[in-house]
């Protein structure tokens, strides 16, 4: 499982969350949570009957199996989050919307960092 990117992202959280910095902590909480989509599986469909007498029971049993993603696909990942602010921040260029445009472009910026793009 890869853990250096990852790593880097949960550790700058911390940071951000204290110093405030609302555009660090989105940029950051965004990129982790599409890692850890990326990782579930798919969830397979539920018996119609019988849902309760089947039900897993004890510690863990709501647990769902997770995908071990290589640091490649973490990087992949993180660089779809950054392609996907700069695209958006196009658009709100189009739009006129300067504010947004700033602030989409400054998370990209930060995700981009940890990339060492």
């Amino acid at each position: 499982m890869s853990q250096d990117l990852r790593q880097s992202l949960a550790a700058a959280l911390r940071p951000a969350m204290r110093a405030r910095d609302s555009t660090a902590v989105a940029a950051l909480r965004s990129a982790l949570a599409a890692v850890a989509n990326a990782e579930a599986l798919p969830v397979p469909d539920a018996p119609a009957a019988g849902a309760i007498e089947q039900a897993r029971v004890g510690v863990g049993a709501a647990d769902a199996p997770r995908l071990e993603l290589g640091e490649d696909d973490v990087r992949r990942i993180v660089r779809a989050e950054v392609t996907e602010r700069e695209s958006a921040a196009e658009v709100m260029a189009g739009h006129g919307r300067h504010d947004d445009v700033q602030r989409l472009r400054a998370e990209a910026a930060v995700l981009r960092e940890h990339l060492g793009d």
